[in-house]
């Protein structure tokens, strides 16, 4: 896989991404940033999750950590867009992750504008597992 992108490593820390591409990858891609030592995300399972939202070589589009407030949902049944319910799975509690999640497993070719998310942008989410239920 190969990095893609360089990421700060404080944990529950807002963290800043550098992309080290001029182009996505085409495919899901899961980097680990730090290895935690909680249980493993399977399908069902709920999770609250410190996030930093970013369009690739973008701007960011959304963060949890400014809010001082974790998203907590259920991975596996829709939720959240594909690319997390997908990218998330096997993740341990304690972990900082990045995601480049392809449109296709995104918001697709519409977007959503609001956010500055443009139909067919790649995002890329930092994710900080917080606590696996």
């Amino acid at each position: 896989m190969g990095e893609f992108v360089k990421v700060s490593d404080n944990f529950l820390r807002k963290p800043t991404i550098d992309f080290l591409l001029e182009e996505p990858p085409a495919q899901l891609q899961v980097e680990i940033i730090r290895e935690g030592a909680g249980a493993a995300i399977k399908p069902g399972d709920k999770v609250q999750c410190h996030y930093l939202g970013q369009v690739w070589n973008g701007d960011i589009f959304d963060n949890s950590y400014d809010r001082g407030q974790t998203l907590d949902f259920t991975v596996g049944v829709g939720a959240v867009i594909a690319g997390w319910d997908q990218g998330l799975l096997g993740v341990r509690e304690g972990s900082r992750i990045v995601l480049s999640i392809p449109s296709d497993m995104g918001y697709g070719d519409q977007g959503v504008p609001q956010a500055g998310i443009q139909g067919g942008d790649t995002l890329v989410f930092v994710t900080d597992v917080v606590k696996v239920n």
